[in-house]
């Protein structure tokens, strides 16, 4: 019965140090900022001048295009959409007519 209490404390601590160790003073809402030293407010501006001079040096790209290797390069955009347009009249213009049955036929 010892030995069990034992081992039941022991779990028990082991898993409380961790639990406790997260505990750490955090800010919470509505709390003021602590008051930075000189030091960290210099690192802080050096490197907000570092990361503006950094964007500087990354050059502009044009537009990019995902899809540009699968058009053709002759056709412009423009003719492509009426080419298609007419294409699709023709084919309409160029179908065999429907033969027309009677109400009666269509039942069976």
């Amino acid at each position: 019965m010892r030995v069990r209490a034992f081992i039941a404390a022991a779990i028990i601590a082991a898993l409380a140090g961790p639990a406790l160790a997260q505990q750490a003073p955090i800010q919470r809402y509505g709390e003021k900022d602590k008051e930075k030293s000189f030091n960290e407010r210099e690192q802080e501006k050096e490197a907000e001048r570092a990361y503006k001079r950094s964007l500087g040096n990354v050059p502009e790209k044009g537009p990019v295009d995902p899809w540009g290797n699968a058009r053709s390069v002759e056709a412009p955009k423009a003719d492509a959409k009426s080419a298609a347009k007419s294409a699709a009249k023709s084919d309409a213009k160029t179908a065999p007519p429907k033969p027309k049955t009677p109400a009666g036929d269509a039942a069976k």
